[in-house]
């Protein structure tokens, strides 16, 4: 029956959706020692990797668009997290640096990835059980971003 294919228990989308909720869910009480809320630990992780990344890096990084990107550097910046500067060699680019408080932060966050995979070890999964699921949607990811082609 081709209503079938509207059910939302036949929908890929779904589960990895709530995945990502419940997931985010269970970094909450991490991030709230922090101060910070996920997406910017998130793009603190991208800077932690690589400081001094424009926005539009800091928008491919994260798989999001400028307009989504601009208002969470603003609020991370009003928190002293991040500097915004104005490249000096291109004035349309706008440079994006850790500060003191920002690079801080990085190692109070150390704990927050094992915490959850042992968290989620505790249920149904083994380590090799969610790095191939990392992989997998790793590809998935990739492919639908368009940074992978297909069968990679």
């Amino acid at each position: 029956m081709k209503e079938d294919s509207l059910l939302l228990q036949n929908q890929l989308c779904f589960p990895v959706y709530a995945a990502s909720r419940l997931i985010i869910r269970e970094y909450q009480p991490y991030l709230d020692e922090l101060e910070i809320t996920y997406p910017q630990y998130i793009a603190l992780m991208v800077l932690w990797e690589k400081d001094g990344l424009t926005v539009n890096e800091m928008g491919e990084r994260l798989i999001l668009n400028t307009n989504t990107v601009t208002p969470l550097l603003k609020r991370m910046e009003k928190q002293e997290l991040i500097e915004r500067k104005r490249s000096k060699k291109d004035e349309r680019r706008v440079i994006i640096s850790l500060t003191t408080k920002g690079r801080d932060l990085q190692e109070r966050a150390l704990k927050i990835p094992e915490a959850l995979s042992r968290r989620i070890m505790e249920g149904p999964f083994d380590r090799e059980e969610l790095n191939a699921l990392k992989s997998s949607l790793d590809k998935l990811n990739g492919y639908l971003s368009g940074r992978n082609s297909p069968k990679e």
